[in-house]
């Protein structure tokens, strides 16, 4: 009698590990010298051992230095690596927060002091079709049909022409599981605070995550994680969004309720995620807290899926 076979449980995982510097160059100095909140980090990602990561606040350099040394520097380290431009730091040439000074963080497609701070990266143990990514960063606020761009004050007739809604970036990323592709959607989104009464942020936060929902159907098997930045019931961003998209039947949601962030001004909210398709077969679910003085405010997110 023939035996079943033995299923595979995949980890997948999303961490901000608010590891972003004040210039270029400094984040892979300190990821060389292995301490402070880049050793926490990395003793968070070896303690959960994910077979898939994605990774937010990271720097990009156009070499990936940064991200290979930081994986070489991991217990297991990762054989597939995937990073792109973000659009943090990236001039407009306007004045997007109208402070009549042009140059300055907020007038950047994504905040950011230079281009590539705090970007994204995933990390992997399974192959990456790098020539399937697509990458919507580059897409425009105002092309989002249905989007809250067109609100009082929200964005000037200039900046309609410019503004890009991904404050960092939008990626599908497919990996290969044996004989399934799972398609990674994975973004991070700005924060809906730092603004005014036309609630600009909220409005952008709200859209980056709207984003993904007719791109749900357009991929065999999502798995959307990132940052949000929105947590479905609390805090100042406009949670129905992240209502309408834990709803979608499209998505399972293993960590219901599951806080993930602690900010000193709001206190724990869920602000992470990982949502696998609803026809995966998740297992186990969990957070990991990182630990020590410099540690990131974010917990480390898991799921693990079988696959037969």
């Amino acid at each position: 009698m023939a035996l079943p076979a033995s299923a595979e449980t995949v980890r997948i995982a999303t961490f901000n590990t608010e590891l972003a510097r004040k210039g270029p160059g400094l984040l892979l100095r300190d990821i060389l010298k292995g301490e402070g909140d880049v050793a926490s980090a990395q003793a968070a990602i070896n303690a959960v051992n994910p077979d898939i990561l994605a990774v937010q606040s990271f720097d990009y350099d156009l070499t990936g230095a940064a991200l290979k040394a930081f994986s070489d520097a991991l217990a297991e380290p990762y054989s597939y690596r995937f990073s792109s431009a973000p659009n943090t730091g990236l001039p407009t040439g306007l004045d997007l927060n109208g402070d009549r000074r042009l140059g300055t963080e907020k007038d950047a497609q994504g905040y950011g002091a230079f281009h590539g701070q705090g970007g994204m990266a995933i990390l992997s143990r399974y192959p990456i079709v790098s020539a399937a990514v697509l990458d919507h960063s580059e897409g425009l606020w105002s092309s989002l049909d249905g989007g809250l761009w067109d609100g009082p004050d929200v964005l000037t007739d200039a900046a309609r022409d410019v503004q890009r809604l991904s404050s960092t970036a939008h990626w599908e990323v497919p990996v290969t599981v044996g004989g399934t592709v799972l398609t990674l959607l994975t973004y991070h989104a700005t924060p809906p605070v730092f603004d005014g009464p036309e609630d600009r942020n909220g409005r952008r936060n709200a859209d980056e995550t709207l984003f993904w929902l007719p791109r749900l159907s357009a991929v065999e098997t999502p798995i959307l994680l990132g940052d949000a930045n929105l947590d479905p019931a609390h805090g100042d961003g406009r949670s129905e969004a992240m209502q309408m998209l834990l709803a979608d039947p499209a998505l399972q949601d293993p960590l219901a309720g599951t806080d993930s962030a602690v900010f000193e001004q709001t206190g724990p909210l869920r602000v992470d995620y990982v949502l696998p398709a609803a026809g995966l077969r998740v297992t186990d679910a969990g957070v990991h807290w990182p630990e020590g003085q410099d540690a990131s405010r974010h917990a480390l997110i898991w799921v693990d899926i079988a696959f037969p």
